[in-house]
């Protein structure tokens, strides 16, 4: 008997190690959807990661992440979603208004976790305060942003009359973006141009309109088609001498003259806390939407040499970064 109980015993010790690993190796790991309409390079998902870090996620350790990006094509959206869909992720994480709205007509199960983009006025949800649903996150829309930027180029250019923008009328942020102009464009006295653009092809054609409209600045509209061809329009607003304005900071850059907006790295970085509290039981529907907390003004003082713009001290003191 006595014989029996130490085997017995030495085999519990022997296969417990087994046990254990078996029971590590079927413990999930949770599996992050990625979506970016716009290129790996053009997205600040290692701001996320580094959110993610922050709060004990290790990409490959204790949780994994699955990244698609569209380049610019919102046409390869809704596959991008589906192949997401499939690898049955615990949260889908979009980048701006236009990815969040395909993953939303997609599932209406998976949380979803926007980093940026302007739920409301999309559609989205119908409340910050309470979004319900399987959405939160960030929105990184501000109405009054439209008019700062106006503002900024009336406070460089004092005799500035007519500004274009330039906008893509089937992007819905775009579209929001333009309707946001026309009140303080009115306030300041500014005569408003649009400058249509559907696709990469139409770019140069709204420089030569601009040019025949006798435009004095361009104040661009965030949209796919205009994100991911920053250089091509910095360089034909250089070639054309038009000061131009757009949200991000990659645009001065490309040789954009100012940006100024959200900053979008900081809303990334944020967007993990948002994972972090559905990953650990939280409902999507029930955590507030916030709004951005860090803004970025950037001018390239190069740029503003090349076209012949005189930057006001009181512009420079208070950029965040000058590029010369």
């Amino acid at each position: 008997m006595d014989r029996k109980v130490i085997c017995l015993a030495l085999g519990t010790v022997l296969f417990a190690p087994s046990f254990q690993a078996e029971a590590q190796q079927a413990k999930k790991i949770p599996r992050i959807g990625f979506l970016s309409p716009f290129s790996s390079s053009d997205t600040p998902h290692e701001a996320f990661r580094e959110g993610l870090r922050d709060l004990g996620w290790v990409e490959g350790k204790n949780i994994a992440i699955e990244y698609r990006y569209a380049n610019g094509t919102d046409d390869r959206l809704p596959g991008l979603v589906a192949d997401l869909l499939r690898q049955k992720p615990d949260v889908i994480v979009t980048s701006v208004t236009g990815d969040t709205l395909v993953v939303k007509k997609a599932t209406s199960t998976t949380p979803i976790v926007m980093a940026a983009g302007d739920p409301v006025a999309a559609g989205i949800v119908s409340s910050l305060a309470r979004p319900g649903g399987n959405i939160t996150g960030l929105s990184q829309m501000a109405p009054e942003l439209s008019g700062k930027r106006l503002e900024l180029l009336k406070e460089i250019l004092p005799k500035l009359s007519r500004v274009a923008g330039l906008w893509n009328p089937e992007g819905r942020v775009a579209t929001f973006s333009w309707e946001e102009m026309q009140h303080p464009a009115r306030e300041l006295k500014l005569q408003l141009h649009s400058l249509e653009i559907r696709n990469p092809d139409d770019i140069e054609k709204a420089f030569e309109e601009a040019t025949r409209a006798h435009i004095d600045a361009l104040m661009i509209m965030p949209d796919p088609v205009t994100r991911t061809n920053l250089n091509r329009i910095a360089g034909l607003a250089i070639k054309n001498r038009l000061p131009s304005v757009f949200h991000i900071k990659e645009f001065t850059d490309a040789g954009g003259l100012i940006a100024y907006g959200p900053d979008r790295s900081d809303l990334f970085r944020r967007s993990a806390t948002y994972v972090d509290k559905i990953l650990k039981g939280a409902k999507p529907g029930d955590i507030p939407i916030e709004q951005p907390r860090k803004f970025e003004l950037v001018i390239n003082l190069k740029t503003a040499k090349q076209i012949g713009v005189t930057i006001p001290p009181s512009v420079l003191f208070r950029a965040d970064k000058v590029i010369r």
